[in-house]
């Protein structure tokens, strides 16, 4: 018998949140609770999160015991618990349905008018947190679920009131298809997660199942032109397409009048050949020009004002872990970063190559052992734009070491790159070669950003 979780998320039900904690369980809870559902939680430990919410009326337990589904009609996990949980094994024991928390996403989204879900290989938080202060600005009162953390938020989810839904929509796994997107938006469509997807074909494919996920009429496909696999992915497809670029003079949205300053863009945003906004951006890179077309266009379909647009983005500093300030040291700005793809890391170190630093330093660990074995050559070319890389030790994540690789490979690669065996060597060294005039990156998926602290506290 096949389930369908809008069963057992209606008002009066109990659904038990295995991972409550995470950065799209925790926004999970507090909209099921809004919506009349009973929700309980189970987390690995303690964290300001459960105290949050703890706070809302939902309860959490610390460890996973097999008790904490007793009663539930439902138990919904992250994608990274796994059957042989405790709270998983009992549920499944005891015939309690089961659901991936994109299920429940999904489910969510369909009662909102308009569900807006950005998608991308890259550029996603930061492109989400764009649309996020443009649609507060147009005073829409969104809900929100973001994979990192925004600074208006103070969090990285908002439970709003009106009737739209933004969402960073993942394709890890194909998380993103269980949505239910009226618009989509495509970044980019690169090689990448290929321990799941066997290759760009497979990864192309997925991102034009989600793209069909809009509805033919009424709803809407924004897509990245400047984008070759994007716009392969897109062939022929019969939906509405809206498209952004920062070259192609037939798309829909594009970017004029670009100047730059300090490393920071001010352009004009034109649809379909009229001036709809004027931004100054306080975020630096090309990239960002790019994102911000994106979050201008999906602002456009749903029928947000310019003057949003340019009071969204005005706000707009950044969300956590993408190009953040964490400090100075010994006259070194050091700064923290997310990219953990060799496109992002080009962009990064591109954009930080324009910000007048006497020299660019980048600390970077490397994400899983198949991304780096699989996207090698592009890691090596990208560093190489730094003045002086850093590597600590490959951030495992999910996988074991079955290739044989290492930073050491990446090292010896990329002319002067220094490689370390912990984070905590990583800071040391950081903080022995800080001179004022550098810029220090910490970059990766991982817990990078734990070298710059080290770093920091010997201030």
């Amino acid at each position: 018998m096949e389930h369908k979780i809008e069963d057992y998320i209606r008002p009066g039900a109990k659904a038990h949140l295995v991972g409550v904690g995470g950065v799209s369980m925790a926004p999970l809870a507090e909209v099921l609770k809004g919506r009349g559902v009973n929700v309980t939680g189970s987390d690995m430990k303690e964290s300001g999160t459960a105290d949050h919410l703890r706070s809302l009326g939902i309860p959490v337990t610390i460890g996973h015991l097999p008790q904490s589904v007793e009663g539930a009609d439902c138990v919904i996990r992250t994608a990274a618990v796994h059957d042989d949980n405790p709270e998983i094994a009992a549920a499944l024991k005891a015939g309690i349905p089961v659901f991936e928390r994109a299920h429940a996403w999904g489910a969510i989204m369909r009662h909102y008018k308009n569900a807006l879900c950005v998608a991308g290989t890259h550029g996603k938080t930061t492109t989400t947190s764009m649309c996020t202060h443009i649609l507060l600005a147009a005073g829409r009162d969104p809900s929100v679920m973001l994979g990192g953390t925004l600074p208006i938020l103070g969090a990285g989810h908002r439970v709003g009131r009106g009737d739209t839904i933004i969402a960073e929509s993942c394709e890890y796994c194909n998380s993103f298809l269980s949505f239910a997107p009226t618009v989509a938006v495509i970044l980019n469509v690169e090689e990448d997660h290929l321990d799941f997807f066997k290759d760009l074909e497979d990864i192309e494919q997925s991102f034009r199942k989600f793209a069909e996920l809009t509805p033919a009429p009424g709803g809407h496909v924004v897509a990245n032109w400047d984008n070759a696999n994007v716009r392969k992915t897109l062939e022929d497809i019969q939906r509405p397409l809206f498209t952004f670029s920062m070259t192609d003079r037939q798309a829909n949205c594009r970017a004029e009048n670009l100047t730059w300053e300090r490393g920071l863009p001010t352009f004009d945003i034109v649809v379909n050949g009229e001036r709809y906004a004027r931004v100054s951006l306080r975020v630096g890179g090309t990239h960002n020009v790019s994102n911000a077309l994106a979050a201008a266009s999906a602002a456009y379909v749903l029928g947000a004002p310019g003057e949003a647009v340019e009071r969204g983005l005005d706000t707009f500093t950044g969300a956590g872990r993408r190009f953040e300030k964490k400090g100075v040291y010994n006259g070194a700005d050091v700064y923290d970063d997310y990219a953990h793809h060799p496109d992002e890391l080009r962009a990064l170190l591109t954009m930080a190559g324009t910000l007048g630093y006497q020299r660019v330093v980048c600390a970077f660990q490397p994400h899983t052992y198949t991304r780096t074995a699989a996207l090698f050559d592009g890691f090596v070319d990208a560093l190489k734009l730094a003045g002086l890389t850093v590597l600590a030790p490959i951030y495992a994540a999910r996988e074991t070491d079955t290739l044989g690789m290492s930073s050491q490979r990446l090292a010896q690669e990329i002319p002067g790159a220094v490689c370390l065996d912990s984070l905590e060597e990583t800071g040391r060294y950081l903080a022995k070669i800080a001179r004022p005039g550098d810029l220090i990156l910490t970059v990766g998926a991982g817990d990078i950003y734990l070298a710059g602290e080290i770093m920091l506290e010997k201030n």
